[in-house]
């Protein structure tokens, strides 16, 4: 097997090869952006249907008091037991509409700033003869845009693109996690009756300012993305070099074991975003009075009832969910990218 693997998120284009932007075919760049977009949305289905069952556990395990579920095996039983498995689908079509959105930003900006990175700074000539390194390679290689994207500009590039897609996530996380705690299986009992109902009763009660509740927090969650985008890089070329798998097998274990890295870093402050997002909003929305008013707030009560365990509580449907969810997002993404016509 060739030692770079035929992987859009492995390399800066889309084939394996590394032609710049401008430089006689800026159609063919163009089309490759866009074929990232296309992938995104495929990506995003996969990972629901994997995933959202896990991760209704994790918001339950997350946003409750400690003494409503022993651990994650008692949250999956009750909630089975008293909603069916419908229930651990709950809040779902936020995310299958919102996943598809989500998936298509991030992986397709995700493409287009590895492109950006690749073109304007770790191929300028410049740039490169920094480090020792690179002056040798720059002896031996005529052409600078011959250069591979480094393992760093993925993760800035991750950084980048998780900031992006944090203004699409935000909204969709925001009501998705409300649904996911409504605990009455009577419909008529919850406050919302589904995602839409939602969404029209924090924009009637509180503007869009409400519905962008967790803005801040989403941000901060999604620059761990440095830590998945940049493990991604490491692992495909590690996989690539050191195995004789096949390209897809290559995506599949590279996305999941880089997923786990990614939670492994950034599961503390998807505690602290979700018990903002699943604060109660007050005023006219009658849903109970705010506790927390800023990320800081949220972050010291936990601290404060639970200590240090308190910012991993419900990691492990999570660390369970990260392996298989993200490795067949990221196999359905390329595969996808691979398909598509040049």
């Amino acid at each position: 097997m060739s030692s770079t693997p035929q992987s859009a998120l492995a390399n800066p284009d889309t084939n394996g090869s590394n032609e710049a932007l401008g430089q006689g075919q800026p159609a063919r760049a163009q089309h490759k952006n866009y074929k990232g977009f296309v992938a995104g949305v495929f990506s995003g289905i996969a990972k629901l249907s994997v995933g959202h069952p896990f991760d209704t556990i994790k918001v339950r395990l997350q946003t409750s008091d400690h003494t409503h579920f022993r651990g994650p095996v008692d949250c999956l039983l009750q909630t089975v037991r008293n909603e069916g498995v419908r229930g651990l689908y709950k809040g779902a079509t936020p995310p299958l509409i919102g996943w598809m959105f989500m998936d298509s930003i991030m992986l397709g900006s995700l493409t287009f700033y590895r492109r950006i990175l690749q073109d304007n700074i770790f191929s300028n000539p410049a740039f490169i003869a920094v480090s020792k390194a690179s002056r040798h390679k720059l002896d031996t290689v005529k052409d600078a845009t011959e250069h591979k994207l480094p393992t760093i500009g993925h993760a800035i590039a991750g950084v980048m693109a998780g900031s992006t897609v944090s203004f699409i996530a935000a909204p969709v996380e925001h009501v998705k996690a409300r649904l996911q705690v409504q605990y009455a299986p009577d419909k008529s009992k919850r406050l919302y009756q589904g995602p839409i109902d939602c969404t029209k009763k924090i924009l009637r009660a509180h503007g869009i300012t409400g519905l962008y509740h967790g803005l801040s927090a989403t941000l901060i969650f999604r620059s761990f993305f440095f830590f998945w985008w940049g493990s991604y890089d490491i692992f495909t070329r590690l996989l690539s070099t050191s195995t004789s798998l096949s390209t897809p097998a290559i995506n599949f274990w590279a996305g999941g074991l880089s997923a786990q890295v990614f939670w492994l870093t950034s599961y503390p402050s998807d505690v602290v975003k979700q018990r903002i997002m699943t604060d109660p909003l007050g005023g006219s929305l009658n849903d109970g009075e705010r506790r927390f008013a800023g990320w800081r707030d949220a972050a010291r009560e936990i601290w404060r009832k639970d200590g240090a365990r308190g910012f991993w509580r419900g990691f492990l449907p999570c660390f369970l969910r990260a392996f298989p969810a993200n490795a067949m997002a990221l196999l359905a993404f390329e595969g996808v990218m691979r398909g598509l016509p040049e």
